[in-house]
Order: C-alpha cells, then structure tokens, then sequence
C-alpha cells in the first residue's frame, strides 16, 4: 500500500468519522473550507451520489499550497480548486481542469462599518486566505472594480480562513477583508459592511473539478464518476434549497439563519451541468498568464480534460 506523503498527515477529514482509512481505491477531494463554495463535496457525500458510483470518497481540507502540492505528488487525486489548477497546468504541473461547479465567485468584500464604498479604501489593508488562492484573485478584480490599483493602491495580508479575517476585522488589523458565505452573513451580523459580491462584476469558473493527470490517463472511469456525483450534487444544490441548506448547516457546522443567507446570495452561481463558461474560462486564463508573466498562446489541452465531463452529462441525460 503507498505510504501517504507528510503533507496530508496534519490535515482534517471533513464528514467522515475515525479519521484516515487508507485503502487502494480510496478516492480522496481535497476542498479549503467546508463552506457554501465548496458544497457540493459535501452534498455528493451526504446524498450519497458517491456511493451511488461506487466509490469511496474521503473529502480533506487543506490549504492552496499544500493542495497543489500533494495534487503533484498523486496523495490526493481530486481538488475543487480551478484558478489554481489552471496555474499549475500552465507551470507544466500534471493536472487538469475537468468541470465548472461554480459560475462565478462567492466571495464578497466585507469592510469596517466607517466604509461605505470601495473608493474609500485606497491605502488600506485588505486580508485574505492565501496567496495564489482564488480568493485574492477575486478580491483584486472586486476591487480593480472600484479604479483602485491593487498593486500600488493597497496593502495584502494572508490571514487563513474565513473566521480570521473576520476577526482582523473586528481587531482592527485590516480594513477590509474578502470573504465567502456564510462568513459574510456573520460579517454582518457583526455590523461590518458587504460593499460588494464578486458574481455581481464579474464572473468565471471559481469552484471546480481538477484533478492530477496519472490520476484522468489511469483512471478514466473513477474520474467520469467522480465529475457525475459532483455534477448531480450541483442539481441537487440548485432544486433543493431545504435540503442544501439543511446539509450545510451539517457539513459547515453553522446556524440556519447564516446557512440560509448563503444558500440564498450563492444559488444562482451553482453550474446546473458543470460546462466550463468560454468567457470565464478566458477571464481566469488572461490572470493566471498575468501572475505567472507568460506571454505565449495556451492551447486548452494544455490546462483543461473535457472528455469525462461530456460522459458524465451523457449518463445523466444533460447531453446527447
């Protein structure tokens, strides 16, 4: 049995009891937070569409650069990031975008009461997860939104998740802080302002399927699974509010009122097929060849694996 790399051995198992169970046919998806962005991991392991494809799913949280890394190294065969998965295909690391979960990004600006607008925060101090994460992609386009210059204009700090920010906020260590539901709910509930949310200036593919490249040449049909569950857990999330809110508050560990919030600023940004937005796709691939000054012509292959997305929407009646 392959001996699991140092990097998953400090991380938690989200939804699933007694820790690591370590099996050859374990499939294990990696998410940052078990949030409403990251979803519909947890609705495909609540509802059981996993189980319905016969596997055996194991979801871990892990920050950005451990998931790239342990997603090079083959100890885990799946993340829902996308931006970063497009970066690291065009770092020539082997793996690929399979599918577009979300649509657009949940993440909003959540500001100190004393702002009321984005153009009130030039020279401040903004707080984020990670950097290289999509949730500073997101902030920087959110506030470039505003004529502010993120490079000059403004201060980054990483801070981790979402309850960190929330908490330099309210210490006063940053003054705006980008974050997702229902974190914002909290935000302000705690008398900070949303000033604003990034699906609303902008959108591209923010939660997806990647996955490590062995992983979609060896396993073809674990990978067509996998996208299938994810795919019918987006359905379910978009057709079942009582029930996604209902797992969240589960999955999430928040209250109802918070869960709620979120189900209903997020619902619409929820891919109903998983197809990846052509214009979307170029809004992530034009920043990602920004961030990594690259200045050549990308060919899709190079970062995108369309083949299992078109059989699992074959199997589930979405196309032809």
């Amino acid at each position: 049995m392959r001996k699991v790399c140092g990097v998953l051995l400090a991380l938690s198992v989200l939804g699933i009891p007694g820790g690591f169970v370590e099996a050859a046919d374990k499939v294990r998806i990696s998410v940052t937070n078990p949030n409403m962005s990251f979803l519909p991991s947890g609705v495909a392991l609540k509802k059981g569409f996993f189980k319905d494809e016969g596997l055996d799913v194991e979801i871990i949280r892990m920050n950005v650069p451990n998931i790239i890394t342990a997603l090079v190294t083959g100890d885990i065969g799946y993340t829902l990031l996308f931006g970063s998965v497009v970066r690291g295909a065009l770092r020539g690391m082997p793996m690929r975008a399979l599918a577009s979960l979300l649509d657009g990004s949940t993440h909003a600006l959540v500001a100190k009461p004393e702002y009321k607008s984005g153009k009130e925060l030039k020279g401040k101090i903004v707080g984020i997860g990670n950097f290289g994460g999509t949730d500073e992609v997101a902030a920087r386009m959110m506030l470039k939104s505003f004529g502010l210059d993120t490079e000059k204009d403004l201060k980054f700090i990483a801070l981790g998740p979402d309850r960190a920010r929330l908490a330099a906020l309210k210490e006063g260590l940053v003054d705006v802080a980008v974050i997702a539901p229902p974190g914002d709910a909290l935000g302000r509930q705690m008398g900070f302002n949303v000033l604003l949310r990034a699906y609303e200036v902008f959108s591209f593919p923010f939660i997806g399927i990647g996955a490590n490249l062995k992983t979609i040449k060896e396993k073809p049909e674990e990978v067509k699974k996998v996208v299938k569950a994810m795919v019918r857990a987006n359905r379910f999330i978009r057709e079942d509010k009582e029930g996604a809110v209902r797992i969240l508050m589960e999955w999430g560990k928040v209250e109802r009122d918070h869960a709620a919030a979120s189900y209903d600023s997020t619902w619409k940004v929820f891919s109903p097929d998983g197809n990846i937005p052509p214009e979307g796709l170029r809004l992530v691939l034009e920043q990602a060849k920004a961030d990594l000054k690259l200045n050549r012509e990308v060919a899709l292959n190079e970062i995108i694996e369309p083949a299992p997305l078109r059989e699992a929407q074959k199997e589930l009646g979405i196309r032809k």
